[in-house]
């Protein structure tokens, strides 16, 4: 399924993140949107599949869907540019300023929340026959998850505000991986099976997404939950916000980053890393260095049949590691 290998798509990460942040403010705003309201689709497409089947693994199974088609088609989700705007400021790509990534992720924001919002009216339009009856099972189940997830963590004080900050945390690891995992790979198959693990995990676990949460919160209050629009956003949104960006960034963006960029750039020659080993090595062990500590010298150790230079001077190859 033609494999990029990590320090190959971690380029592509500071890439694209560098492109969002001088991406146009018109572009950046339509394909916010539009990412915003397939996922909010995709979400009420899983919860239906919870109600109607009574399985909630159905429902984690079939959600990446639209997360497949959002990426597929080029959308941005603020969790994804979390992660990748950032690393276009931390590897100094010219122009590339602290301002520019507040700016494309505040465009996004607003985008996300539009575009799930307009589904969030459309959806709870056809859950109630345009309000003049009462939400049928699925609109009543999402006004139902609306006042668990603010009000239920309320009830726990400061308890609740952490685990729900963890949830934020837990979920963009996932989903920052699935953005990732779409790079690993340069074809369709591959990007949508590396997309669509992390992504169930995530919904399968009931962690919590921000931008899923800007349609089932405004829908649940339109389906009748009960909790406030403060409720919302103190016992929900914006915690979730501060997680989604400390998962991502930290535990995909960062990790990746320091691992795979920076080291790749910092180690240079293979055959300068290998003369640092060996003068290491014989300092370790006492010798005194020889007039020339090129990595040439090397040669002149005594050959071990089947050992590289690395493995008879003790030297792990790091590159696999």
């Amino acid at each position: 399924m033609s494999y990029v290998i990590p320090s190959e798509f971690v380029t592509k990460m500071i890439d694209a993140g560098e492109s969002k942040v001088f991406m146009s403010t018109k572009d950046t705003l339509i394909r916010a949107y539009m990412a915003g309201a397939i996922l909010a689709l995709a979400a009420a497409f899983a919860v239906t599949i919870n109600v109607q089947t009574g399985q909630p693994l159905a429902g984690a199974v079939l959600f990446p869907v639209g997360f497949c088609l959002l990426y597929l088609l080029g959308f941005d989700l603020l969790t994804g540019v979390f992660t990748l705007a950032p690393l276009a400021l931390i590897d100094r790509r010219p122009g590339v300023t602290i301002g520019g990534v507040l700016r494309n992720w505040t465009l996004v924001f607003f985008g996300n929340f539009v575009g799930a919002l307009t589904v969030a009216v459309m959806m709870a339009i056809t859950f109630t026959f345009a309000f003049e009856v009462e939400p049928n099972a699925v609109g009543k189940t999402i006004g139902t998850i609306g006042e668990n997830r603010t009000i239920g963590y309320a009830a726990h004080g400061a308890a609740g505000m952490l685990t729900l900050f963890i949830r934020g945390v837990l979920c963009n690891w996932m989903v920052s991986t699935g953005v990732v995992a779409a790079m690993m790979s340069t074809s369709v198959s591959g990007k949508v099976i590396g997309m669509w693990m992390p992504i169930m995990v995530f919904f399968y676990m009931g962690f919590e997404h921000s931008i899923v949460n800007m349609f089932l919160f405004p829908s649940g209050l339109m389906l009748g939950g009960k909790f406030s629009i403060m409720d919302y956003f103190v016992w929900n949104e914006i915690p979730t916000l501060v997680g989604n960006l400390v998962g991502g960034l930290t535990f995909v963006g960062l990790a990746l980053y320091s691992t795979h960029s920076r080291t790749a750039s910092a180690r240079g020659r293979d055959g300068a890393a290998v003369t640092i080993a060996v003068k290491s090595r014989r300092a370790a062990l006492g010798e005194s260095p020889p007039k020339s500590t090129s990595a040439a010298s090397t040669r002149n150790l005594p050959e071990q049949s089947g050992l590289s230079t690395r493995a008879r001077l003790g030297i792990a190859d790091c590159d696999g590691i």
